[in-house]
């Protein structure tokens, strides 16, 4: 399609050269005729006896009024669409430092189909994976980026009408650069939570907010302090005694603040800590947690409140807790999850759950900036890009006062390339038969696919929730389905390959330790014989062509650095799947007399017994819980 762009474009050609290619026009003086204009904020598209034309308000509008123009221009015939922005803030956050730290082309990928889709900001999340001037350990061997690289990025970005701003951490979360114990230079409370009131701390936050903001034109910043678990409670209270956690969060607050101020920021800060503080539960999501007034009155409003809250689908919770939000600030941005971060599915049935939900509830109480999330938790089992079809869903509800699920599926196949269906068919690794309906519990949603793969064969520490299930039929039509969608969407086929994969290493063993306890227990010595000569040997290769596969669909969408954690992972499947054969092969041989690990009762991994009503089969998000009920990893000594 030709397209011969009227008016002044301004900032706008830059993006237009850099979306010809995906959106399928060329920038040419003999084409359809299309005039750009600017809107009073509503967006629209359309075309009347051959001439066609644009309007927006701002440059991100223009670019999805142009994905607009073309989707249906190319249904043929005249039509005029209107579309008015419901947020001034519709955008994602990326996790970049749960070991996959998104290669910069990744990132330019993922902000051509932001743009299209009309997503207005993209924060990166980055704990130490940034350069941090004279601090070598500070993100040492995990992938971190350059000042050059988020530059690179955020030019990218701004050609494209998308905001960047930095995400990163002053208080909890640090530790990865913690852990160096004898080059952070003692600035722990605990090991992940820095030292509040030291003034060795504000000296090194400063140094961070210096380094992360520098690359980008954004003047407003992100600065965490969530999930700050133990404040107060390390060395702080060695060195400076017991203190009211509010008047401790208000303190470091306000330092960071100055900090920031010094540098021309706007601060936003996930808000969780100040209302844990309150619950006599610890609970975020806790409508009776009290704030003092004294705590109320000290906090800075000007300060955004960023509500992140994953798990309920309850219109009233959100209500209540968006209301408590504004009682201390203005300025509140709510956060929602695309639940990328539960091992190797995406649990599609729970983001359309909770999204739906709250931001119908955002939109009601006039809140005017929304972020989706795409958490890596553990390692990043799964890839970005699995969410696209959440980032869809947060697009149309950002340009609709109520969603059209039909407009989804159409944009969706238009702005990301396939269909609607393809992606939602992802949520079936986790989503088996046995599941709650939309795998859809509160905080523990099911991921089978995750603790059956790493689940150790002579262990067995799911094989109760395992010998529920009956999943060799679900998880073969799935690789076949996975399979089909390869075929159809080649420009994905690193996300369905390895998906496809691994269904066909679940189909075997999803059931194995079942079935070996079984066969020991019975005493069932040709069963045994097949599993440990057979059956085995089988998996191990089948686990190796899966390992082969998710390798390459890494170092496509990121840096190497992480992926050995997860080559340990599948390394350590292999290792005890022939440690398993060779315990049943011994006992064949009359080299042992039992095998002591399937003499052991095997137990509900997370002691609720089934079936329960509204339980499904079960999650677990930590490899290393999955693996052994040993010692796995060393408890670091806080100094």
């Amino acid at each position: 399609m030709k397209l011969n762009f009227l008016g002044d474009l301004g900032v706008l050609g830059a993006g237009l050269e850099i979306l010809q290619s995906d959106l399928g026009f060329q920038i040419s003086a003999d084409g359809l005729p299309v005039t750009v204009e600017t809107s009073d904020g509503r967006l629209e598209a359309g075309l009347a006896q051959g001439r066609g034309f644009v309007r927006a308000a701002r440059p991100i509008h223009f670019f999805r009024a142009l994905g607009l123009f073309i989707e249906a221009a190319r249904r043929g015939g005249d039509f005029h669409i209107i579309e008015q922005p419901q947020f001034t803030t519709d955008g994602v956050m990326v996790d970049m430092s749960r070991n996959g730290v998104m290669r910069v082309e990744s990132i330019k990928t993922l902000l051509r189909k932001m743009a299209v889709m009309g997503l207005t900001t993209l924060m990166l999340y980055t704990e130490d994976t940034y350069e941090l001037p004279d601090e070598p350990f500070f993100g040492y061997l995990r992938g971190r980026y350059s000042d050059a690289e988020i530059k690179e990025c955020d030019d990218y970005a701004f050609a494209l009408g998308i905001e960047m701003i930095p995400c990163i951490q002053t208080l909890g979360h640090l530790e990865q650069f913690i852990k160096w114990v004898y080059y952070s230079h003692g600035l722990h409370d605990t090991k992940e939570v820095l030292l509040v009131d030291s003034p060795a701390t504000y000296e090194f936050i400063e140094k961070m907010i210096r380094a992360a903001s520098a690359p980008y034109r954004s003047k407003r910043i992100h600065i965490g302090m969530d999930e700050a678990h133990g404040l107060g409670r390390g060395r702080y209270l060695d060195k400076f005694g017991q203190a009211d956690l509010f008047e401790v969060m208000n303190r470091h607050l306000r330092r960071v603040l100055e900090i920031a101020g010094r540098y021309g920021l706007q601060p936003m800060i996930w808000s969780d800590m100040y209302f844990r503080i309150g619950s006599a539960t610890h609970d975020y999501y806790d409508l009776n947690a009290v704030m003092p007034e004294h705590a109320r009155a000290a906090y800075p409003s000007d300060v955004a409140l960023v509500y992140w809250d994953y798990y309920n689908d309850d219109p009233d919770l959100y209500r209540g807790l968006i209301r408590r939000h504004l009682d201390l600030s203005p300025n509140v941005i709510f956060a929602g999850g695309l639940w990328t971060w539960m091992g190797f599915g995406i649990n599609y049935g729970k983001v359309f759950k909770t999204s739906n939900t709250a931001l119908d509830v955002c939109k009601e109480l006039g809140l005017r900036e929304v972020i989706a999330t795409i958490w890596s938790d553990d390692g990043a089992e799964n890839d970005h890009f699995a969410a696209l079809l959440g980032l869809q869903l947060f697009a149309e509800h950002g340009y609709s006062r109520e969603l059209d699920l039909e407009k989804l599926k159409s944009r969706f196949e238009f702005c990301a390339g396939a269909s609607f269906e393809a992606f939602l068919d992802l949520k079936y690794l986790d989503e088996v038969p046995g599941t709650v309906p939309d795998n859809n519990e509160l905080y523990s949603p099911a991921n089978p696919a995750k603790y059956l793969l790493w689940q150790d064969p002579l262990l067995g520490l799911f094989d109760r929730h395992a010998a529920l299930l009956d999943l060799t039929a679900h998880y073969t039509r799935l690789a076949e389905t996975y399979r089909r969608h390869l075929g159809a969407y080649p420009e994905y086929s690193f996300l369905f390959e390895p998906a496809a994969l691994l269904c066909e290493v679940l189909q075997r063993k999803w059931d194995l330790g079942v079935r070996l306890k079984a066969s020991y227990d019975s005493r069932d010595l040709p069963a045994l014989a097949r599993i440990a000569t057979v059956e085995i040997p089988d998996l191990i290769g089948r686990v190796e062509a899966l390992r082969q596969a998710h390798r390459g669909r890494w170092l496509k969408t990121y840096k190497p650095f992480g992926w050995e954690v997860l080559d340990y992972r599948y390394g350590g499947v292999v290792a005890r799947l022939s440690s398993a054969g060779q315990r049943v092969e011994d006992f064949l041989a009359g080299r042992i007399d039992r095998i002591e690990e399937l003499e052991e009762a095997r137990l509900f991994f997370d002691g609720r017994p089934r079936p329960q009503e509204g339980l499904g089969p079960g999650a677990c998000f930590g490899h290393y819980r999955i693996m052994t009920a040993g010692v796995y990893s060393h408890v670091w000594p806080l100094m």
